[in-house]
């Protein structure tokens, strides 16, 4: 399996999950996704994140994104695993596991790096559009713990650029000023964002964030 790329249509799969089997594609219908693969189930690092994204789901519901856990172990086990994450990490797991026991996902998705480890998925995470096309995607190692505010940073831009035609600066967080695309030449500024703009450089141009 080639490395998937962003732009490329996120591979469709049936899977049983912590929550019923499902159709990858159907289950997000119009939604954005965020899949993201972990090491093994009852594993510390894991718990803690599966926790924070049980905790921050709200934010994600808010911005239209389901979110979608994987492991590569089996069903019964990660029913388990979510009573101690429920209770070490004062939460409800309110979002599907799947199991991949086969690892049949882990490798459609490229989550197993041989380097890494020969048997266990890396911290893979893919922001996936309601185009079903991906993103962005993350790699993390197994010893590291994924910042889910930087993951709703990223959502938050992909949202809006998506919309308008903006892209957002470094260290950019919603609310900010954003840049104005190379694409928009001087004289349309005006009637596309009426905010009005700063011309720093002639491909450097900042306005305030349209949609607030």
């Amino acid at each position: 399996m080639a490395t998937l790329r962003l732009g490329d249509i996120a591979p469709d799969f049936e899977a049983e999950t912590s929550q019923g089997k499902i159709k990858f594609h159907e289950w997000l219908g119009d939604s954005w996704g965020v899949l993201f693969s972990h090491p093994a189930d009852f594993t510390p690092v894991c718990t803690t994140e599966l926790g924070t994204v049980a905790n921050y789901y709200p934010e994600f519901e808010k911005r239209n994104v389901k979110v979608i856990a994987l492991s590569v172990d089996g069903v019964d086990s990660h029913m388990e695993w979510i009573k101690d994450i429920n209770e070490t990490q004062n939460t409800t797991v309110n979002f599907p596991i799947i199991a991949d026991e086969d690892k049949h996902i882990a490798e459609l998705y490229d989550m197993i790096h041989p380097n890494a480890s020969e048997s266990f998925t890396v911290r893979s995470v893919f922001i996936i559009g309601p185009d079903k096309k991906i993103k962005l995607t993350l790699t993390y190692p197994a010893s590291t713990g994924r910042n889910f505010d930087e993951l709703l940073r990223v959502i938050d831009s992909l949202q809006l650029t998506s919309k308008y035609s903006v892209a957002t600066p470094a260290n950019w967080k919603d609310g900010d000023k954003v840049v104005i695309s190379t694409s928009v030449k001087d004289e349309d500024i005006a009637a596309k964002f009426p905010k009005g703009y700063e011309r720093i450089k002639p491909y450097l141009r900042m306005t305030p964030q349209p949609n607030k």
